[in-house]
C-alpha cells in the first residue's frame, strides 16, 4: 500500500492534532499521511526513536508493546524502535530507558507510543499529537513524559477503576489498533526518501 503524498510538507509545530476511529476505511492513509508530513521536516542526521509504551500484562496496556513487536517485524529503515512484548518499555524500567537514550542518541526526535482511557464514544480512536505522553497518568503514575510527540490509542473508558478497566479490555479491539498504527507507519516511512538507505531500524535492549 502506498499514498500518493504530493501535499506541501508543513513543519511539525504546524500540525494540528488529530483523532480518527481505528475502523474507518481512510483511517491508515490518514494516519500515514500526517505522519509523512512531520517526519518529513526532521533533518537526516537527527535520529528518529519509536519509543512503544506499555506491559504484556495486562491487555489494554499492551497497545504500545504490540505495536512495537508488529513494527519489528516490518524491518523499518532508518528509524531506533524500544518497547516490544519481548522487551517492553514499562513504569518500571521507563526512566531507565530515557537516560539510556540520552547517552546513546544526540537529540533524537521521539514518538512516543501509548494506550490511554478517555469517553466512552472515543473508545478505538487513535490519536496523533504534538509534544510528550505522560505514561500511567490514566493510573495515578508519576512517571517521566516521553516524546516529543505522540500517538495514543483509546482502549476503553476512563474515570474510575482504571486498573480494572485496563485489564478487562478487550483483546480484540486492541490488536486491531495496533495493526492499524504499525501499517500507518510502514506506509509513511516508505513514502520519505530518508528511509531508503541501507541502515535497518534496531531494536535497542
Amino acid at each position: 500500500m502506498t499514498l500518493p503524498f504530493r501535499r506541501e510538507i508543513a513543519s511539525p509545530q504546524m500540525i494540528e492534532n488529530i483523532k480518527v476511529l481505528h475502523s474507518d476505511l481512510n483511517t491508515i492513509d490518514t494516519l500515514a499521511e500526517r505522519l509523512y508530513s512531520i517526519l518529513g521536516q526532521i533533518p537526516s542526521h537527527q535520529p528518529i526513536l519509536i519509543i512503544c509504551v506499555g506491559t504484556d500484562r495486562s491487555t489494554g496496556d499492551s497497545l504500545g508493546p504490540l505495536v512495537g513487536s508488529y513494527l519489528e517485524k516490518q524491518n523499518l529503515h532508518g528509524v531506533h524502535l524500544y518497547g516490544t512484548l519481548d522487551q517492553p518499555v514499562h513504569a518500571v524500567n521507563l526512566k531507565d530507558t530515557l537516560e539510556s537514550i540520552q547517552q546513546l542518541h544526540h537529540n533524537p526526535f521521539i514518538i512516543a507510543i501509548d494506550a490511554c482511557l478517555g469517553q466512552l464514544a472515543s473508545v478505538g480512536c487513535i490519536q496523533i499529537g504534538n509534544g510528550p505522553v505522560k505514561p500511567g497518568a490514566g493510573v495515578n503514575k508519576d512517571l517521566p513524559p516521553v516524546g516529543n510527540m505522540h500517538i495514543t490509542g483509546i482502549v476503553n473508558v476512563g474515570g474510575f477503576m482504571e486498573y480494572f478497566v485496563l485489564q478487562n479490555t478487550r483483546l480484540s479491539l486492541v490488536v486491531n489498533m495496533a495493526e492499524v498504527i504499525a501499517q500507518s507507519f510502514q506506509v509513511a516511512l516508505s513514502s520519505l526518501n530518508r528511509f531508503t538507505a541501507t541502515s535497518f531500524a534496531q531494536i535497542e535492549g
